[in-house]
């Protein structure tokens, strides 16, 4: 897997990791504390099986606390800027999930679609049009499945739920190949 970079727009140090070239652009986004890698299996697939172009970004540390929401998105955006990267399929894992639909929310023209490896009970509308693949492990305590069902009932014709049997919520970890295939199949439909 390739080396971990480090963009520090305005001081700040956003970690990356950017995999493969391939025309389907995927960011992904851990959950905080589990570091950068804990898609890495998940995102290695995808770039080297897939054939697609995978940005895992990590979140910063901050002397100051914990950033915001929205300082957290527009690390994303900088990271996409930085990378040349106009359009992507963003997504994340738990809280990092929350972060992709605040990217999403606030910039949709940068968005091909939104995916969501758990979700967050959160009170972030989807963006209009673009499309939603929920991955949901079906014994996922952390984030419930009710909440993906109820994010997919807001936009039932262009949101999907994908459940992976028996699964908790560290499924990116513990299931990563039947993560990354879903993906694979979803995005590269055509």
């Amino acid at each position: 897997m390739p080396d971990s970079q480090i963009f520090e727009p305005s001081g700040r140090a956003i970690p990356f990791v950017d995999e493969g070239d391939g025309p389907i652009k995927l960011v992904l986004i851990p959950e905080p504390g589990e570091g950068r890698d804990a898609l890495g299996v998940v995102g290695h697939y995808l770039a080297e099986e897939a054939g697609f172009h995978v940005i895992r970004i990590g979140h910063r540390a901050d002397a100051d606390g914990s950033p915001s929401l929205d300082e957290r998105a527009e690390d994303v955006v900088a990271v996409m800027d930085h990378l040349g990267l106009d359009r992507s399929w963003i997504g994340g894992h738990g809280f990092g999930g929350t972060v992709a639909r605040a990217v999403v929310a606030g910039h949709a023209d940068r968005a091909s679609g939104l995916l969501l490896l758990g979700v967050e009970d959160e009170d972030i509308a989807l963006a209009p049009v673009i499309p939603v693949l929920i991955i949901q492990g079906t014994d996922d305590g952390v984030t419930v499945p009710a909440n993906g069902d109820r994010l997919q009932s807001t936009a039932p014709e262009r949101a999907s739920v994908k459940p992976l049997d028996g699964a908790g919520h560290l499924f990116p970890l513990t299931h990563p190949i039947e993560t990354a295939v879903i993906i694979e199949e979803y995005l590269d439909w055509d």
